[in-house]
């Protein structure tokens, strides 16, 4: 990676939690006495937190408002990003490579700031970064470009000079629409739709460990 500046996703891309976050919405939802659709579920997968809160309030039935619902959701992940939830292998030292070479990195997840903050923090990385972004921060999900853009502007760089890692192909694909230099980083939730992702990015990661 050439460029001087570089937006990693966190959940599946640095973080092992996408298992976590697969059973997170079945488990609130019977939580709640909710027997969940798998099919509605679905749904969610590519909204903000608030975004699928208000969709359970349609789709289920959940008392509101969506910051309730948000709340009960983080509280139940955020014990295991504090605790849990691992580093995927090689992450750390492949960080502090590029932070060596000089390149700017940042954090651009779907994932509350908060917890994004408490998972890096536990792992001593949160200091790797110049700012971690949420989806929640400005107001869309990744089929929406905002959060790149944002990461652009506050790096004071062209989306071209920007490198932007991703594991799921919606995301990859709308920064790569946005402009950004997207890497590939494989992850076992999207395996199906490897080739797809591997067929729209500028360069490829299947495992940490061998990508320095």
């Amino acid at each position: 990676m050439d460029k001087r500046y570089a937006i990693f996703d966190m959940d599946g891309t640095l973080a092992d939690s996408m298992p976590a976050w697969a059973a997170l919405d079945d488990h609130y939802l019977r939580a709640q006495g909710v027997e969940p659709d798998p099919a509605r579920l679905a749904q969610v997968h590519t909204m903000t937190m608030s975004q699928g809160a208000a969709y359970f309030m349609e789709a289920f039935g959940l008392p509101g408002p969506p910051a309730r619902i948000v709340a009960g959701m983080e509280a139940m992940m955020e014990r295991r990003y504090r605790t849990e939830i691992p580093l995927k292998p090689g992450t750390a030292d492949y960080l502090a490579a590029l932070r060596e070479r000089g390149v700017r990195l940042c954090v651009a997840t779907a994932t509350a700031e908060p917890l994004a903050r408490a998972f890096f923090t536990r792992f001593g990385l949160a200091g790797c970064f110049d700012f971690l972004l949420s989806c929640e921060d400005v107001g869309a999900g990744k089929t929406d470009p905002r959060i790149y853009l944002r990461a652009a502007e506050l790096f004071g760089a062209p989306p071209g000079e920007i490198a932007v890692y991703e594991d799921a192909p919606y995301a990859a694909r709308t920064a790569k629409n946005a402009g950004f230099h997207v890497v590939a980083v494989a992850e076992p939730a999207y395996a199906r739709d490897w080739p797809a992702l591997c067929a729209l990015a500028h360069e490829i990661i299947s495992d940490w460990r061998s990508a320095l």
